[in-house]
């Protein structure tokens, strides 16, 4: 395997002429770092990273921090992180912190001492002390930090929480519910206040209609089921998420009650599964690449200290019209 000094030597230049070139760091001469490249191409030399990293402390390597890879939202902002990332030359280490918060620290630390360039966060557990603390470049999505100079990347969710419970009043919902997510995440709470802005003033409106789900299959299948024994007139469901819309479906099928006619979902994500499921899932679809894609570009921009066009933004979300609304 061939080492610097073997390329030193083929380009005919010294070893720290090598080094300023693998690292693009002080003045080389054009003709002296085409030698150079043309050297490293001769023998097929691979730069020690490692090695480099520890002088240099950059690795072209980021961390891509989720709370519950199982949920399908995760993968497919991943997908477009690594797309952009890969792209432009870039590695992405991906931690999966189970929504735990001691979790996400101990990786943060792993990752610091790898000298990673930068981290994306997906994630509610930390606090906003936390994430001033990584001492690196840093892009949070889903998740806005009003007020502050962190890069944050997320979508309108009150507004599409109010887009799905209108469009269950229009079509012709006497009674809707709400399963929402984890209180303590803002995402969460902002789509049950974009429920409660359409509903709260109504008169068959009581807090009793909203049920926390957790953002889980299983929990908001549960939780469904108790909801519709204690309020068997609802004929609607607002899910906070799209995972516990197909949870809610299948108390719904588990009660012998047909979707969409006795009753009407609509989930909020738009992952790819809420299309295999029978009948096809009704969203408010997150365009879940685009905010990966973009919150990648922003970190890059970071970490090769380019100034951002804007540190926050709100991408619009869609109504997806499919098989668990329209009783025809």
């Amino acid at each position: 395997m061939a080492t610097i000094k073997d390329v030193s030597k083929l380009a005919g230049v010294s070893v720290a002429t090598v080094s300023r070139v693998l690292n693009r760091s002080g003045y080389v001469h054009t003709d002296t770092e085409q030698k150079v490249l043309h050297a490293i191409k001769a023998l097929n030399y691979t730069p020690n990273f490692v090695a480099r990293s520890l002088s240099n402390k950059k690795t072209s390597t980021i961390g891509l921090l989720v709370p519950d890879i199982t949920n399908p939202f995760f993968p497919e902002l991943a997908r477009a992180v690594e797309d952009v990332m890969q792209l432009y030359g870039y590695t992405v280490i991906l931690c999966n912190s189970d929504e735990s918060a001691a979790k996400e620290k101990h990786y943060i630390e792993v990752l610091k001492q790898k000298y990673i360039d930068g981290m994306i966060v997906a994630s509610n557990a930390l606090s906003v002390e936390d994430v001033r603390e990584f001492d690196m470049p840093v892009v949070v999505v889903d998740r806005l930090i009003e007020g502050d100079t962190i890069p944050t990347v997320m979508s309108d969710n009150r507004k599409g929480a109010q887009m799905a419970t209108e469009f269950l009043l229009g079509q012709g919902c006497r009674k809707i519910a709400h399963i929402r997510g984890p209180e303590h995440l803002l995402n969460a709470e902002e789509r049950c206040q974009g429920y409660l802005d359409v509903v709260q003033d109504i008169d068959w409106f009581d807090r009793s209609l909203i049920v926390s789900g957790k953002y889980e299959m299983k929990q908001a299948m549960e939780a469904t089921l108790e909801l519709l024994r204690a309020h068997p007139d609802v004929d609607g469901i607002f899910a906070g998420n799209d995972m516990m819309a197909i949870g809610a479906m299948r108390a719904v099928q588990v009660l012998g009650r047909t979707i969409p006619y006795e009753i009407e979902i609509v989930g909020y994500d738009g992952i790819a599964l809420g299309e295999i499921v029978f009948p096809e899932l009704t969203t408010i679809a997150q365009p879940i690449y685009d905010m990966g894609a973009l919150a990648a570009r922003m970190l890059i921009k970071q970490i090769e200290k380019q100034p951002l066009d804007s540190l926050h933004y709100c991408l619009d979300v869609q109504m997806v019209e499919r098989g668990t609304t329209g009783k025809g």
